[in-house]
């Protein structure tokens, strides 16, 4: 399944009632399955959870825990990158060099990498003592 359908796909079923700003997000495992994933708002806002978030708890439902690449669109301006908190989800189970592909309704395309998005990611090698 190409990744950018994926993320289509599941933009247009995203719940986002209060921003109106629906965000799709797909990932692509190395065995090749695609996983899907939606913001879903809450009234109670922070309460909602981001497009990739779900998509990790979908690969990680589907029994897998590595990423091979990411796919995002979203309605703006310009393609808009995970937030911070997903790019440390992300960054859980993808390698650096995992690309990232950001995309606009309109087609404009930003790609980077896990990487480039987290230089200064959060390891478990912090928690060492």
């Amino acid at each position: 399944m190409d990744l950018l359908q994926a993320a289509s796909e599941a933009y247009e079923k995203a719940y986002a009632p209060y921003s109106r700003f629906k965000v799709g997000a797909a990932i692509r495992t190395p065995s090749g399955n695609v996983y899907q994933g939606v913001n879903v708002e809450n009234v109670a806002y922070p309460e909602g959870t981001c497009a990739e978030a779900g998509a990790i708890a979908a690969m990680a439902l589907g029994g897998e825990t590595e990423i091979a690449e990411v796919a995002v669109i979203a309605d703006a301006t310009a393609p808009v990158p995970p937030c911070g908190g997903c790019r440390q989800k992300l960054a859980e189970f993808g390698k650096g060099d995992v690309k990232v592909a950001m995309y606009t309704l309109s087609g404009e395309k930003l790609v980077m990498t896990l990487a480039e998005l987290l230089p200064g990611k959060f390891t478990a090698d912090h928690m060492k003592g």
